[in-house]
């Protein structure tokens, strides 16, 4: 094997190993969740996931079943991910122009960093979600439902100063190593060659 392949293959796998070591994902299982007032009502559902200090929020994808109940319209259905004091984070409405009442599925993925509405939580570490309606009708209580499906958010957490993880510090020393020994081989072959 030459000293260019296996520098090659050596890179691969650390960028490889760094990529698995940086990269997270959260997925939130939805099921039954009624959807009552507007965004920061107290009857909102509201959900806390701990994903761990200062971490970023890089996408979202989303595939979700909801209903309106009449009068109120799908278009009304929507949620927010933030941080825990709200003053950084998304809104999304699934179904924004879909201005009936009734039943559908909608999927998409949002390109956090793209959109440039990417954002870090808080040091608390905490990812706030927040089901609620554009327009509370107050003819209709809950104004609808999240049915069932999933909302998967992909983050970074914060790395600045971690410490590397075992197999990762194996990894480096490993090809340090074996850096090492083929510059030494390399070094003896010109000594060699130059002894003749």
């Amino acid at each position: 094997m030459s000293l260019n392949v296996l520098k090659k293959a050596l890179a691969c796998s650390l960028f490889l190993a760094s990529t698995s070591v940086f990269a997270a994902q959260l997925t939130v299982d939805i099921n039954g969740i009624d959807s009552y007032g507007l965004f920061r009502s107290p009857d909102n559902s509201v959900l806390n996931f701990d994903i761990g200090a200062n971490s970023y929020i890089t996408n979202v994808t989303y595939n979700v079943n909801v209903s309106a109940y009449s009068p109120s319209w799908l278009s009304e259905l929507a949620f927010a991910f933030t941080n825990s004091k709200v003053t950084e984070g998304v809104l999304i409405n699934p179904a924004f122009i879909y201005d009936v009442p009734g039943t559908a599925t909608f999927f998409d993925t949002l390109d956090l960093v793209a959109e440039d509405l990417d954002f870090y939580v808080g040091a608390d570490g905490i990812l706030r979600l927040e089901f609620y309606e554009d327009y509370n009708d107050p003819r209709v209580s809950p104004d609808g439902r999240w049915n069932f499906g999933t909302i998967t958010f992909d983050y970074t957490p914060e790395a600045v100063n971690a410490v590397p993880e075992p197999a990762t510090a194996l990894l480096l020393g490993g090809g340090a190593m074996l850096m090492g020994f083929a510059g030494r081989r390399r070094r003896a072959a010109k000594a060699a060659a130059a002894a003749v």
